[in-house]
């Protein structure tokens, strides 16, 4: 693994410190978590205006890290940029350009053409940002589970529904909490220690997910979150957080890189078992 940067530590800081911050200051650690690979050329009157704060604030932000001002906080992240994650960003910059600067109609396999590109770049970024520690680490946390509780509301159902049901491929007891019929509270009733929950994710974080983590943590159960930042309410309530970005294209965010997180998840985890995983059809069954 690369060696840690002291970027990387800056960010460790705010987040292990983000919950002690005025809410202003919350604002400007969000902005830097989700545009670090821009931050070393963003003036701070630009970055005030994204934090939807005065730019005094990004300097005390600055300052209450130990720096002497924005430009000097600015330099880490400068520092710290590599020619190995600049392709994918600046990929992502073009589509945004692309698609703003469109003028009239956009044929339909051209918008398609701009979520693949754009579900591309999130790859890459997953590819190169990856925390091997912490992916083994949820790897591990599974692997001694007796039981594996998931949860995803809204746009992260599909992906908690896709996990749940890889994961009946192995011998662990695997249970959806799916809150059907309103029924989140008794469908967590029976975790505990020894168990584990996947909690999945995103801005605007949905409730059921909070709570559902908040219970499995009061009942001793490992947590594993994943999300696209350390900083927030995941964070807090994770043993294991794994943070993955998605490409975005009309202001839609995809879920190719999660999918690939979570499938990369369970097959890690199978071959730790020493599990063969193959898709069967048992005569007189339903088909997969």
């Amino acid at each position: 693994m690369a060696k840690r940067s002291e970027a990387d530590a800056l960010m460790q800081r705010i987040a292990d410190e983000f919950e002690a911050l005025p809410r202003q200051l919350q604002g400007v650690a969000r902005y830097l978590e989700e545009h670090r690979s821009s931050i070393m050329v963003q003036r701070v009157g630009e970055i005030a205006e994204g934090c939807g704060v005065h730019a005094s604030a990004v300097v005390r932000f600055a300052q209450r890290f130990g720096y002497s001002g924005f430009s000097e906080m600015q330099a880490v992240f400068r520092d710290a940029w590599t020619a190995q994650s600049a392709p994918s960003r600046s990929y992502q910059q073009r589509i945004r350009s692309v698609i703003k600067g469109r003028a009239g109609g956009m044929p339909a396999v051209e918008i398609a053409s701009r979520f693949i590109d754009a579900s591309r770049a999130g790859l890459d970024e997953l590819a190169e940002e990856l925390d091997e520690a912490r992916f083994q680490k949820a790897v591990d946390m599974l692997a001694a589970a007796e039981n594996i509780y998931v949860i995803g509301v809204r746009r992260s159902f599909a992906i908690a529904t896709y996990i749940a049901y890889a994961l009946q491929h192995t011998q662990k007891r695997v249970h959806l909490v799916s809150g059907l019929g309103g029924m989140f509270r008794e469908q967590l009733r029976s975790i505990g220690k020894g168990d584990a929950l996947i909690a999945i994710s995103f801005p605007p974080f949905g409730k059921e997910t909070l709570y559902a983590m908040r219970v499995a943590q009061q009942h001793r159960a490992g947590v594993l979150g994943i999300t696209e930042s350390d900083l927030g309410p995941l964070a807090r309530h994770s043993d294991v957080l794994l943070k993955v970005k998605e490409g975005s294209a009309f202001a839609f965010r995809g879920l190719t890189s999660t999918m690939c997180l979570c499938q990369a998840l369970f097959v890690a985890l199978a071959y730790k078992l020493e599990l063969t995983v193959e898709e069967t059809i048992p005569r007189g069954e339903y088909d997969d």
